[in-house]
């Protein structure tokens, strides 16, 4: 058992902490800006809510956290009562937040000058691959850190691998979501293709999904895009808020990455159609307005 923190308890932080208490087994402490749902997890799971990021970190071995973006990260860090201000020595900090490689760079760098430890692991599963502590995680750091944090992750994950040095996770969950927005465009374009030619899409799913076709996608979102819902899993404006970052790391690094600029372009038309909390299967509606 570890004293463990975790800082943000959105839809994927909230379930992912409570893994952490309940699989486990370590002593949670929880921070999130509106405490009264921190409170709530507190009395959940048998925790303790603090009301800074520092006063949940205060003492803490490794300490989570798990918000909006990059200038959320920094807030929560390196900020006014931030975590950073209490990290102990040699504690491991580990972000599963999905933000820039830059940013990870950052944070390493500070609690480095904190004699502490940074590990960027951002997530992929969803709400549901949180809620039942099945997430894939990407991590990039120092290997010792990541040896330490490894069998805490753990609990609330599937899948944990040490991708490179810091961004290097960041990095990873950039490539998962240039290869996500592909197949979803490609997906609905079948759909759509299909429809238009009078084909049973369920008939043709079921054939073409057990040859090279086949994906994730296909298996868990044929059926509802095929009904027109889009209520299933992560919304079009983080998905947006991901591409975002992707290209501008494109931007830096010299990558082109022309299907994923346009994919990102048709998300917005999504956003303009009124899909912003839709889930990203929702480019064949802007295919079928």
């Amino acid at each position: 058992m570890a004293k463990v923190a975790f800082i943000g308890l959105g839809v994927m932080g909230y379930p992912m902490a409570g893994h952490l208490k309940v699989r486990g087994g370590h002593e949670l402490t929880v921070y999130n800006r509106t405490f009264a749902k921190a409170e709530k997890w507190a009395a959940e799971f048998g925790g303790r809510a603090a009301r800074t990021p520092a006063e949940a970190a205060d003492g803490a071995e490794f300490v989570f956290s798990c918000v909006g973006n990059d200038d959320d990260l920094r807030s929560v860090t390196t900020g006014k009562d931030g975590a950073f201000e209490t990290l102990k020595a040699d504690a491991v900090f580990i972000d599963n937040t999905t933000a820039s490689a830059e940013v990870a760079r950052e944070l390493y760098a500070a609690a480095k000058a904190r004699t502490a430890h940074f590990i960027d692991a951002p997530v992929s599963g969803g709400q549901a691959g949180a809620e039942n502590g099945v997430l894939t995680v990407m991590c990039g750091g120092d290997e010792p850190a990541f040896d330490r944090a490894k069998p805490v992750i753990e609990a609330f994950a599937r899948m944990v691998g040490l991708m490179g040095p810091a961004g290097a996770g960041q990095i990873t969950k950039m490539i998962n979501q240039i290869c996500i927005a592909g197949l979803v465009q490609g997906l609905a374009e079948g759909i759509h293709f299909g429809k238009k030619a009078g084909l049973d899409i369920e008939k043709v799913v079921d054939v073409i999904s057990k040859g090279a076709a086949g994906s994730w996608q296909m298996e868990n979102r044929h059926k509802t895009m095929n009904a027109g819902k889009y209520d299933f899993g992560f919304a079009v404006d983080w998905m947006r808020k991901d591409l975002d970052i992707v290209l501008a790391e494109a931007r830096r690094n010299g990558a082109k990455l022309p299907v994923t600029a346009l994919v990102d372009q048709f998300y917005g038309d999504v956003q303009e159609m009124g899909g912003n909390r839709w889930d990203t299967s929702s480019l064949l509606a802007r295919l079928e307005k």
